[in-house]
């Protein structure tokens, strides 16, 4: 297999009175600072095919990113998508409530500025919050509205 892979949870929930909700992370770090659309992600995160099964990678990826495990409860395959730069990510859903509140993002260290030879430390995500499905389609990284599109016909279905 050659590429990155990435695997992940979307969280959802449904209130009373609306329709569903997901939960996002807004990417942290420098690039993403400014930026709001297509600058949400599902909590997610790399895995090494072989060494470690995709369903697992995405608990462990939800727990660093987030700080918090993921809710017990049955995962709902959506698939997976190839993003613009190449890395297959696959994603599960699972029902659940969380307050964004409580999240306790990983970290991650870069250079940064480029070139200065300082490492700085960043959130992987700087903010959590539930979106309605068509607010959620705006804000994801492109590739990932299939993700949202694919939960909602599970739920419609």
């Amino acid at each position: 297999m050659t590429g990155k892979h990435s695997a992940g949870i979307l969280l959802f929930r449904q209130r009373p009175g609306s329709g569903p909700e997901v939960l996002l992370g807004h990417m942290g770090g420098p690039y993403w600072a400014g930026r709001d659309a297509r600058a949400w992600s599902v909590p997610k995160g790399e895995y090494e095919p072989g060494a470690e099964e995709p369903e697992a990678a995405a608990r462990r990826e939800f727990a660093e990113e987030l700080g918090l495990p993921p809710p017990d409860g049955p995962l709902l395959p959506l698939g997976s998508v190839r993003q613009s730069g190449g890395k297959e990510v696959t994603v599960w859903a699972v029902a659940g409530d969380l307050d964004p509140d409580r999240v306790v993002p990983g970290t991650f260290e870069m250079e940064w500025p480029r070139g200065s030879g300082r490492l700085r430390r960043f959130p992987e995500v700087d903010r959590v919050a539930w979106w309605d499905l068509d607010r959620a389609r705006e804000l994801v990284v492109a590739a990932q509205g299939a993700f949202v599109d694919r939960l909602a016909e599970r739920l419609a279905g």
